[in-house]
């Protein structure tokens, strides 16, 4: 059970309410394809696969390769955690009209704070400060439409994605200087 209840703001449910009303089969499916991309599953499998690549072929790059991984890992645990202590209706249960237009059901219907997804792409929005202009312009335009795939689908309601978003782009900040930390330490230590 959880210890926090936390209500929908109204702004919340006229966005909810206006996407409920204006969206039809092919966005919906189009929207549940797009929101894999910003799967916990998928984005520690790449980040594996991203660091055992580094690992052996890449030396220089392991202490992004070892952030990255460490925050794909921190931000797959914390919406767990945070869902059992914060309590909220997921839009798609509140909404008959949504589903005859081909909104889905999503996830546990009381685990609407945070989206998960939206930690995952604001710790990459986050993280793509360390890319060049061009790329990291790219990663921060795909975390965000990745995000607002679950505003889309009622899996979330606008301030979840918000706050979810926010608190990735923090996770990110804060593990930064102890994963990147340590690397510049050691690497003049070793000089």
């Amino acid at each position: 059970m959880a210890l926090v209840t936390i209500e929908p703001t109204h702004a919340d449910h006229a966005i909810a309410n206006e996407i409920a009303n204006h969206t039809n089969s092919r966005l919906e499916q189009t929207a549940e394809a797009l929101t894999w991309g910003a799967d916990e599953h998928i984005l520690i499998g790449l980040a594996a696969a991203g660091w055992v690549y580094t690992q052996l072929r890449q030396p220089s790059q392991r202490p992004t390769a070892n952030h990255v991984l460490l925050v794909s890992l921190v931000t797959a645990l914390l919406p767990h955690v945070l869902k059992s202590v914060f309590d909220q209706t997921r839009p798609d249960r509140l909404t008959a009209v949504g589903h005859w237009r081909g909104i889905p059901i999503s996830g546990q219907s009381r685990d609407a704070f945070p989206s998960g997804h939206a930690v995952h792409m604001g710790a990459l929005a986050s993280a793509a400060g360390l890319l060049p202009t061009r790329p990291r312009r790219v990663v921060r335009a795909v975390a965000v439409g990745l995000s607002l795939t679950r505003v889309v689908l009622l899996a979330h309601w606008a301030s979840d994605v918000l706050a979810g978003f926010t608190l990735g782009v923090a996770v990110e900040r804060l593990l930064r200087p102890l994963t990147l930390g340590w690397s510049r330490m050691a690497s003049r230590t070793r000089r």
